[in-house]
């Protein structure tokens, strides 16, 4: 088994995204980008096996330790032995290695630190008609009710900072951990969308979506109790989800579902008619 690393360009690492039909945003290249601006190491390797290439792995490093997070990306490498063997050889390496994987591995060398999560992961290939078809029909009913109150939705960036400072005390008030708002506002605006909702010259709800090669983010979200009450996040997510089809984006991950700790969420999140997907747990990897 070889692993060579940074020896691939943008363009090339995400054809191999692309390829492969998975890119979870800390597996994409402009996280890593975004990573590296907020002092953050970072290494990707290209893992080959008998001469082809059978996985790509984004690693950061902070504080004497290398992440993998969503990853590796597999390219040929089905058998799970073989992906725990991978993951086992990327921990050669200095510094202790702490992976997340997209799916469950486990066996000898892999030490388990925190349970799976799931994600709900909403794939956009169908046409509209049928993912609306396919949404639980309360969401429905709530998305058209929005729609028939015809609500003015503005695709501003400049409403970003609305948001963040928004969701910023949200996250105070629900005692919640996420990526720091210069990670919101380093994105990129290209790969970037910010879509708002407001009366007057007052925002009352906004959501800001990243995207990254075949996939999409739903990052930060906030709604006043007025863009509660007028259903304006089933409106703005519905209208990211048309903008994502026209990008050619094929699934969005709408992030962790937690039905303990936030069963709202987790209902409006699974209500789209995304799958839940479980990922692998957090664990510590002895190298091999």
């Amino acid at each position: 088994m070889q692993i060579d690393w940074d020896t691939l360009g943008e363009d090339a690492w995400n054809d191999r995204l692309m390829a492969a039909g998975t890119a979870p945003l800390q597996q994409s290249w402009r996280y890593g980008m975004v990573a590296r601006a907020m002092g953050a190491c970072v290494g990707r390797a290209v893992i080959r096996d008998g001469g082809r290439e059978v996985a790509l792995a984004q690693v950061l490093a902070r504080r004497g330790m290398r992440l993998v997070l969503r990853g590796p990306v597999w390219l040929d490498c089905a058998d799970p032995d073989h992906r725990r063997a991978v993951l086992r050889r990327l921990a050669r390496a200095p510094a202790p290695v702490i992976a997340t994987p997209g799916e469950g591995i486990s066996g000898f060398g892999l030490v388990p630190l925190i349970t799976p999560r799931h994600h709900a992961i909403w794939d956009l290939s169908p046409d509209p008609d049928a993912l609306r078809k396919a949404m639980a029909p309360k969401w429905r009913a709530d998305l058209m009710a929005a729609e028939r109150s015809a609500l003015c939705l503005t695709q501003a960036p400049s409403a970003l900072e609305t948001l963040i400072a928004a969701e910023m005390a949200q996250r105070g008030n629900r005692r919640y951990r996420a990526l720091p708002p210069d990670f919101a506002r380093a994105w990129g605006a290209g790969t970037s969308r910010v879509l708002s909702w407001g009366e007057g010259r007052r925002t009352e709800a906004a959501v800001q979506v990243l995207c990254h090669g075949p996939w999409a983010t739903y990052h930060l979200a906030w709604a006043s109790e007025a863009g509660r009450n007028a259903r304006a996040h089933w409106a703005m997510l519905w209208a990211m989800v048309l903008w994502l089809r026209a990008r050619g984006v094929r699934a969005f991950d709408l992030g962790d579902v937690d039905t303990e700790g936030a069963p709202g969420l987790a209902r409006f999140k699974l209500g789209t008619g995304a799958a839940l997907v479980r990922l692998g747990p957090t664990c510590l990897v002895l190298p091999g």
